[in-house]
């Protein structure tokens, strides 16, 4: 999943697509490196970062939307509003990317229900502003399981079909890096849940803190795309069904890799258990 931010804040590139002219082209140059989904957002949900308007939004994604998907690209739209969910889709848009699975909108399920197509619910503890401050956990892999899980049965009673579901433990988002190591660790417990996972590592701030230079400074955003491409590889070989990532082509060469490396370890099974 390759991401475009048609925003002038966002973390890592913000400002550099949000023309709407310059956002399609960035699309479709993701699809040319490889990404099989183009993510389209048009409010930032960096820490700290102030919610745009409804219209603002819509304003922002529809056009990009409508001009990718005639393109024949298939496109998710990144967003908490229900009705920016279902004017994306109306424009081509062929699944939902809720970074507060469902909690910032409660009318979000039933318009995703009602559309059919797939739903990323993320774990969530709060808007950008206060997030940060919501990084408290005893066993942070086993409260997000548990969040994750109530979130799932409120939308499945709202009518969303379990087919329709993804899942994604929310990297960064009321967690800080300690934690989010802790949840790439335990993917084989999200992955008990029984729903697909998309991990979204790419650029943030924990990958930066862990290159800092001897002086304490962290890597910039830029300059973490190969420990991006590290965690996307684990990622991939753990199981992930889809990384959300800024630079494609090497992340894709990664997965590439990864699904290699795990065919050549199931075909060593099987030959093992034939000589036994």
């Amino acid at each position: 999943m390759g991401v475009v931010n048609v925003t002038p804040d966002s973390f890592s590139d913000g400002g550099l697509w949000f023309d709407e002219a310059a956002a399609v082209r960035h699309g479709l140059e993701l699809v040319a490196e490889g990404a099989d989904i183009v993510d389209v957002g048009g409010e930032s949900t960096r820490p700290g970062a102030a919610r745009v308007s409804l219209e603002e939004e819509l304003a922002r994604v529809v056009p990009v939307i409508r001009a990718l998907s005639a393109e024949g690209v298939a496109v998710s739209v990144d967003t908490m509003r229900a009705d920016v969910a279902r004017a994306a889709v109306e424009a081509g848009a062929r699944l939902v990317n809720d970074v507060s699975g469902g909690l910032a909108d409660p009318d979000m399920p039933r318009v995703v229900a009602a559309t059919g197509v797939p739903y990323v619910v993320m774990h969530w503890r709060g808007h950008s502003h206060d997030m940060d401050n919501r990084a408290v956990y005893s066993d942070v892999v086993a409260e997000v399981c548990e969040e994750l899980s109530k979130r799932v049965a409120t939308v499945l009673a709202e009518g969303v079909a379990e087919s329709q579901i993804v899942l994604d433990p929310g990297l960064g988002f009321a967690k800080n890096a300690e934690h989010n190591w802790a949840v790439l660790a335990g993917m084989d417990r999200l992955a008990e849940l029984g729903y697909p996972l998309l991990i979204g590592a790419s650029r943030k701030r924990f990958l930066g803190r862990l290159l800092a230079g001897s002086d304490g400074t962290p890597r910039t955003f830029d300059r973490s795309d190969a420990a991006t491409l590290a965690v996307t590889a684990l990622a991939a070989e753990a199981g992930a069904w889809c990384v959300r990532v800024h630079d494609v082509a090497p992340n894709a060469d990664a997965v590439r890799v990864a699904a290699a490396w795990r065919g050549a370890v199931q075909t060593s099974g099987r030959e093992a258990e034939r000589s036994i």
